[in-house]
C-alpha cells in the first residue's frame, strides 16, 4: 500500500522539482512526480536502485509509493512543474518518496562539508561500498550523499540520494562510464587499499540471490516505466549479469586520470587510522536484517 500524502512543505532543488510532503504515516517524504521534467523513469531508477542499496547494508533513505489525490493537487497552488513554455500542475497518482533526512526534527543536515569534516563523516567507507552500487547499475550522474548529525553530536553521517540516473536515466542500458556515478571529492576514495576496501559491499552484490532484485522490481508501479514488463525484464537479467563484471568497472575508475586511490597495493597498517582499517562490525549486518531494519 502507498503513503497517502496529506500536506505540501515546499519545493525542492534539483532538476527533478520534487516535493517536500507530509504523508499520513507523519513522515516527511521527498517526493518526485510522474511528469517531472527528467524522464517518468527516474521514479523507477530511484525506487529500484534505492532498494538495491539497502540490502547490501548502505546508507540511503528509506524509500516507498507515495500518492498524491486529484484533491490535495487542487487545492495547493504550489505543486506545480516547471515546463518548457510555462507551468503545469503535478500529475495525480502514485509517486516515488524517498524519506527526508533527519525527518521532522532534523537537527542538522548539510549538502557538503568542508575536507576537514568530510575526512571524519562516521561511514566514510560506505562511499567505497556505494562506488560498487553506482558501477552496477550504471548511474550516470555523480554520487549524491547529504550529511546529517543530531544536536550533540560532533561526526556527520553521510546518507546516499538521488539515485534517477542510475540505468542510464531513461535509456535503461547500462553502460561503461568510468567518471561517471562517482563523488566530486577524492577524499572519500583516498583510504582505499585494494578490493578488501570495498567490503562487505562487493562480495553481498557479488553473491547476490537474483530473487532480491526480482523482487523490488516486481513492486515497482507499472505507470512508472509504462507498463513495459519485457523491458523491465530486460533491465533486471542485465543487472543479474553485470555483477561478475564490478571488479572490471571499478578498475577503470581505478584507473583513470583522477587516480582516486593513491594507497592501492599498501598494507591498511602502514595508511589508515584505526577506524578506517576496522572492517565491517562483525554481527552488525545479521542484527539489522533480523530486526527488520534492511528493506529488501
Amino acid at each position: 500500500m502507498a503513503v497517502l500524502a496529506v500536506q505540501q512543505i515546499r519545493a525542492m532543488r534539483g532538476g527533478a522539482q520534487s516535493q517536500l510532503m507530509l504523508g499520513s504515516d507523519e513522515n516527511l517524504w521527498v517526493v518526485k512526480f510522474q511528469n517531472n521534467p527528467q524522464h517518468t523513469r527516474v521514479l523507477a531508477n530511484e525506487y529500484l536502485a534505492t532498494r538495491l542499496a539497502a540490502s547490501v547494508g548502505l546508507t540511503v533513505p528509506p524509500c516507498d509509493v507515495v500518492e498524491v489525490t486529484e484533491w490535495l493537487i487542487a487545492n495547493t497552488p504550489e505543486l506545480l512543474i516547471q515546463v518548457p513554455g510555462g507551468r503545469e500542475r503535478c500529475r495525480a497518482g502514485l509517486h516515488f518518496g524517498s524519506r527526508f533526512v533527519g525527518g521532522l526534527m532534523p537537527g542538522q543536515v548539510m549538502d557538503t562539508l568542508p575536507e576537514m569534516q568530510l575526512a571524519e563523516v562516521k561511514n566514510l567507507r560506505e562511499f567505497a561500498g556505494m562506488l560498487v552500487v553506482d558501477k552496477w547499475t550504471s548511474n550516470v550522474n555523480g554520487r549524491q550523499a547529504v550529511f546529517g548529525k543530531r544536536p550533540r553530536e560532533r561526526r556527520y553521517t553521510a546518507t546516499f540520494i538521488d539515485q534517477g540516473y542510475c540505468f542510464n536515466a531513461g535509456e535503461w542500458k547500462l553502460i561503461d562510464t568510468p567518471l561517471r556515478g562517482v563523488f566530486a571529492n577524492n577524499l572519500v576514495y583516498e583510504r582505499v587499499v585494494g578490493w578488501e576496501s570495498f567490503e562487505p559491499w562487493l562480495g553481498r552484490v557479488e553473491r547476490m540471490d537474483p530473487q532480491i532484485i526480482w523482487t523490488a522490481a516486481e513492486l515497482i508501479p507499472p505507470e512508472w516505466y509504462g507498463g513495459d514488463t519485457t523491458e523491465l525484464e530486460l533491465l533486471v537479467e542485465a543487472l543479474i549479469a553485470r555483477r561478475q563484471r564490478l571488479r572490471e568497472l571499478i578498475d577503470m575508475f581505478r584507473e583513470s586520470h583522477r587516480m582516486p586511490f593513491p594507497y592501492w597495493g599498501r598494507p591498511a597498517s602502514e595508511v589508515l587510522p584505526a577506524i578506517f582499517a576496522e572492517p565491517f562490525p562483525k554481527g552488525e549486518w545479521e542484527a539489522k536484517r533480523g530486526a527488520g531494519k534492511l528493506v529488501m
